[in-house]
């Protein structure tokens, strides 16, 4: 009985604990379930946007487990494993709710618009195996996952995340991926990654790391990726990367690392399948042990300084699809070194090739037709490549882009071109093409860019390329071409066909380009009016149709083209009056209208308020307009009453102008008296100029001091006068009079500079007439001092501290701009709208520089006028002279033997200054004799033996050394070629070969600018100047030895106290040697956004504790760099008030060229 019970009572009690048991899992079970559910709606709650409607079924109707990107664990009770929302759109902040999912596993929120920091919740996520963030904007710093025991993946890239890279303190032990690319992590790799052993992934580019690579990695043997590109690093090549045999991909590009590459680092990586080290300063051979590395198909070593031969081994790498080694000093000149291209062929993957901005010589080998037909992209330019259009490249038929530019190349472009039906890129520009454009690219159905600047191509642009339906991009400047069946092109975005022989009307086609941005037609011999329809482009930004014969006005629909920025119409034939309507447009920056036949009112609104930004000189009807412009007022509108009485007037008309008649001839019966006493008098200078006695002269000048005296010439003696009313320095020219001539000289000059006025001659302030302290005549000319003295002096003196006879140092750079100076000066002179000018007498030591190296026309002595039928000028001088007219050496021949002087006479002694600014040699020197002439030495030497006549300064400067071919410029060689040539074609000996000044300038702004643009255009991120004892930038002005306080007092004093702190931070942000100023309107908007942004983000301590160390910043356009600084001083001016902008910008200006 006993036993029954006892049975009885363990089946009761049995089935009562399974009961409790089974309730109990069940509440736990629908406990979690709610807390799941409540941490997902927590997380979808905090979403603002949901674009793509991912979380529609994220409600209660649903089970949480087919919620979309929701998985959940087969077992019972479910639990969420999983989250995958990446790609949505999500907008909102990541809750951090999510840490309660305490089974979840993976999390993928990745490519969408979060912000917000990275919640710290996610480190106690104990089972997350994987996490990815990537590509949101996520800010904060990187929490510890050190608690997410099983977490092998962790993709943070594409955020905003600051602070350290994470140690091994913070990570898992377990972890294999490591991905933090892209954000604003600053600090040094920490060593301690290197006890992570697991680790086999580890990415941070493009951040702000550096320091060097730790040795204390060289234990992560198990690491396949390693990628480090864009951030701060240096030191030489890391050598615990040497240890990670199992390496795949190794990216250390845009760094500072230094040094060679080891021998033999293709044997210690053999498994090494993508190198990537462009963008650091590695130097030395490239290792032909990389031929090791079988399996690389990625091979990127640009824009180091990489000498020697291409290693012939390098065709092995029979995977390879990337070999880019551009910008390097490598060269090829023999068959032998150029083996590597041989090789090459063997590499049958291969689809991308760039040798670009190398030392390579000679003809391209013919083995460049044997190459893989999956070539795709091939870049050989900036090189010294010569001989004929590669004819290997026909047998490339899948190539998009060819780039050939800046070479040797001549010959035709063959018409089998056109068989490249894939190419979307042609570049050739640069070169010695010559022939006919090849109406075969029409064919080019996917063409999107052309590029054909700077070649010598002749005849029709081809009516065929109108047909080019995808063309966005096409640059045929600079050659002899005509047409304009391009504008047919709806795509069309940039055009450049200046310097050309284009002629006729702008086509009223222009119009349905609508995509227009960039027209530039500047320098051709356009004519007509321009069309109205040119008004429908209303994305036009820039607009450069200056130095043609256009006519006609200038067309109300302008007023339409609400894009533009920069317009010029500059020496043309417009008539008319200024639209008010271009005065409506908002982002017009600058407008030059000058020299034109343009009448009337000028407006006031809009851009014609800043003077500084519009140009309207030589239009000789213009009135009214902002103040700063000096314009006469406007003439008012008759009355009414006036026009009542027609018959009064018929009557005082004629009576009036017959009694005017009667005067004149009066008064040249009397001037006529008075010139058999004293045949020429002084010219009126009008009211402008203040009046000046030979006592103020006298004291100005400490009774003509010798102490005073800085120059003699024929005619004159030029002193130097101090505190000549309130200017500190001038100069005071004051003419012998006793010399046979000099009267002469002196009204020549006055006639030649009372109605001219261009920022390239010197300024003339007043003229005296008077008597001296003896009862003679006494005449002299006060000018502008000009501080650097003249171009003679600056060509063959030497600098003050040097006892050597070295001269001083003039770069390639300031010689370019003098010339450049010089033309604008003479081309205003013989095209100004007064008559044509003839200066008789352009030598170095009439040449002027001011303190920002500005060159200055003066001496004009022995001006002329030229008269023609439609010209005629009292006092002026006929042209034919039977005496020599100008200096020996520079006079043209025609004028040597009393022939007629012309404005040709003045192009022939530009062409002799220009070839001895850049030979360095004088006219006159011993060595011209027997008929060799400064013009015939270079005619014969160059191009071939061109560095061996060049100053050898300048093969100094620009390492233009053959025997040393490490670091040659060749954009300088281009540059000096060009140039030269320009010299020979002032110098021929026919007047009527000569080319006009008007063409001299058009053709050397063109060097200067293209230049400039090609120069900024290649450069890296990394590659900024640098001064390392005698190694200098070639283009530009480097600064050296200014403290960022100099500059930093010097705004001080210009600015009100409160706001100076963040406006000096701003400048010297400009200014730190990590950032280039480049040319352009993209440039001006930078740095009016920058400069919006830093002035109010600036603080107190910034200010407080400057970096005081030396800085160097290069610049590539002084001018540039003037009107860069004036943009920013403007942009100053509006947010805090500046006084004077302008002046502010033009002595930070003058600061940083000098």
């Amino acid at each position: 009985m006993t036993m029954k019970v006892t049975t009885a009572t363990a089946h009761f009690l049995l089935v009562f604990l399974a009961s409790t048991i089974s309730h109990s899992v069940i509440c736990s079970a629908l406990g979690n379930e709610t807390d799941q559910l409540s941490s997902l709606l927590e997380f979808k709650n905090a979403i603002s946007l949901d674009p793509e409607q991912s979380l529609i079924s994220w409600n209660s109707s649903n089970h949480l487990c087919s919620w979309e990107g929701v998985s959940c664990s087969s077992k019972n009770p479910p639990r969420v494993t999983a989250i995958d929302l990446s790609h949505q759109g999500l907008v909102g902040r990541i809750s951090p709710s999510l840490g309660n999912l305490t089974f979840l596993r993976n999390l993928s929120l990745a490519t969408n618009r979060f912000t917000g920091q990275i919640p710290a919740s996610l480190g106690r996520l104990r089972h997350l195996r994987s996490l990815y963030l990537s590509n949101n904007t996520l800010q904060g710093t990187i929490p510890s996952f050190a608690n997410c025991s099983e977490l092998r993946a962790l993709f943070l890239d594409g955020n905003e995340l600051a602070g350290v890279l994470p140690g091994a303190g913070d990570l898992p032990v377990g972890i294999e991926a490591l991905v933090l690319s892209s954000n604003r992590l600053a600090g040094t790799i920490p060593p301690s990654l290197g006890n992570v052993t697991t680790l086999r992934k580890l990415a941070c580019m493009n951040n702000g790391v550096g320091g060097g690579i730790p040795g204390e990695l060289a234990a992560l043997r198990g690491m396949e990726v390693l990628a480090v590109d864009g951030n701060r690093l240096s030191g030489g090549f890391p050598v615990a990367v040497m240890n990670m045999s199992g390496l795949a991909v190794l990216g250390l590009s845009t760094n500072g690392f230094t040094g060679e590459l080891p021998s033999g680092i293709g044997g210690f990586l053999p498994k090494l399948r993508q190198l990537t080290i462009g963008g650091n300063f590695f130097q030395g051979n490239i290792p032909s042990s990389l031929a090791n590395a079988s399996n690389l198909f990625k091979l990127g070593m640009s824009d180091n300084n990489f000498t020697g031969v291409v290693p012939a081994s390098i065709g092995k790498l029979a995977k390879l699809t990337l070999l880019n080694l551009e910008m390097n000093q490598l060269h090829a000149r023999s068959k032998q070194e150029w083996e590597f291209m041989d090789n090459l062929a063997n590499c049958t993957e291969l689809q991308v090739l760039s040798l670009e901005k190398n030392q390579m010589e000679g003809q391209v080998p013919s083995s460049l037709g044997n190459f893989s037909v999956q070539l795709q992209y091939l870049y050989l330019g900036l090189n010294r490549l010569s001989g004929s259009f590669p004819s290997g490249i026909a047998n490339l038929p899948n190539l998009i882009i060819l780039a050939l530019d800046d070479n040797w190349f001549t010959g035709s472009v063959p018409q089998w071109l056109g068989g490249l039906k894939t190419l979307q890129s042609l570049t050739v520009s640069y070169n010695n093409f010559t022939g006919y454009v090849p109406s075969s690219l029409s064919n080019l159905s996917h063409l999107m860019e052309l590029f054909l600047e700077s070649n010598q191509f002749i005849g029709n642009i081809p009516p065929s390329l109108g047909n080019l339906q995808f063309l966005t991009r096409i640059d045929i400047s600079n050659n002899n071409l005509h047409g304009s069946e391009i504008f047919r092109i709806p795509t069309i975005e940039q055009v450049w066909l200046r310097f050309n022989n284009l002629s006729g009307e702008l086509p009223a086609e222009v119009g349905n380009a609508k995509q227009l941005m960039y027209l530039q037609l500047s320098s051709n011999m356009l004519s007509g009016d321009l069309p109205n329809t040119l008004g429908s482009c209303e994305n036009l930004q820039h607009i450069e149709l200056d130095h043609n014969n256009l006519s006609g006005g200038i067309p109300p629909s302008f007023g339409k083209l609400i894009s533009l920025k920069f317009l010029n119409l500059s020496h043309n034939k417009l008539t008319g009056s200024i639209p008010m309507l271009l005065g409506d447009l908002q982002l017009l920056e600058q407008i030059d209208l000058s020299f034109n036949h343009l009448r009337g009112e000028v407006p006031t609104k809009g851009i014609f308020k800043n003077s500084s930004a519009i140009q309207i000189d030589g239009n000789l009807g213009l009135c009214g307009g902002a103040l700063e412009l000096h314009l006469p007022e406007c003439p008012i509108t008759p009355s009414n009453t006036t026009k009542r009485k027609p018959s009064v007037l018929a009557i005082v008309i004629p009576l009036a102008s017959m009694v005017t008649l009667a005067l004149v001839i009066l008064v040249l019966f009397i001037c006529k008296g008075k010139q058999k006493k004293n045949s020429m008098s002084l010219p009126s200078f009008g009211s402008e100029f203040p009046k000046v006695s030979y006592r103020d002269l006298a004291r100005a000048t400490n009774g003509f001091s010798t102490s005073n005296l800085i120059g003699e010439g024929r005619y004159s003696s030029v002193y130097q006068g101090q505190s000549f009313q309130g200017i500190t320095v001038v100069a005071i020219k004051v003419f012998s009079l006793e010399t046979r001539g000099a009267q002469k000289s002196f009204i020549a000059e006055c006639n030649a500079l009372r109605n001219v006025r261009h920022r390239n001659l010197v300024p003339i302030l007043t003229a005296c007439s008077s008597i001296d302290s003896s009862g003679n005549d006494f005449k002299a000319l006060v000018y502008k001092f000009m501080s650097r003295g003249d171009l003679h002096k600056l060509l063959y003196s030497t600098p003050h501290d040097d006892r050597s006879s070295n001269l001083c140092s003039i770069s390639l750079a300031q010689r370019l701009n003098i010339v450049v100076d010089v033309s604008d000066a003479l081309a205003y002179l013989h095209h100004n709208h007064q008559g044509p000018i003839i200066h008789c007498d352009l030598k170095p030591s009439n040449i002027l520089l001011d303190d920002s190296m500005t060159a200055h026309v003066g001496d004009f002595g022995l001006a002329r006028f030229k008269i023609d039928s439609k010209t005629s000028l009292g006092n002026s001088v006929s042209t034919s002279s039977f005496a020599i007219n100008g200096t020996i050496g520079y006079v043209a021949p025609e004028c040597a033997i009393g022939g007629q002087v012309s404005t040709a006479a003045d192009v022939y002694s530009f062409g002799v200054v220009l070839l001895e600014i850049f030979i360095r040699k004088r006219p006159t020197d011993d060595m011209f004799k027997d008929g060799l002439s400064i013009a015939k030495y270079a005619d014969i030497n160059i191009p071939d033996r061109l560095l061996q006549i060049v100053d050898p300064q300048l093969v100094q400067e620009l390492s233009l050394n053959q025997e040393d071919p490490v670091a040659t410029d060749e954009n300088a060689a281009h540059c000096l070629l060009s140039v030269l040539n320009i010299g020979l074609c002032c110098t021929k000996s026919s007047p009527n070969e000569r080319i006009s000044m008007q063409e001299v300038a058009a053709k050397l702004h063109a060097i200067r600018d293209s230049i400039s643009q090609s120069t900024t255009s290649r450069l890296s991120r990394r590659q900024f100047s640098y001064i390392d004892g005698d190694h200098h930038n070639t283009w530009g002005s480097v600064l050296l030895d200014m403290e960022q306080r100099v500059l930093m007092e010097e705004i001080v004093t210009l600015l009100p106290v409160e706001r100076a702190v963040a406006t000096t931070r701003f400048v010297l942000g400009l200014l730190r040697t990590d950032m280039i100023l480049h040319t352009g309107v993209a440039c001006r908007d930078a740095l009016e956004m920058r400069a919006s942004k830093q002035l109010k983000e600036a603080t107190h301590e910034d200010l407080l504790i400057p970096n005081t160390g030396n800085f160097v910043e290069t610049l590539y356009d002084v001018d540039c760099m003037e009107r860069m600084l004036e943009q920013f001083i403007v942009t100053v001016h509006e947010l805090v008030g500046v006084r004077s902008p302008v002046r502010l910008a033009t002595d930070i200006g003058r600061r940083l060229g000098g």
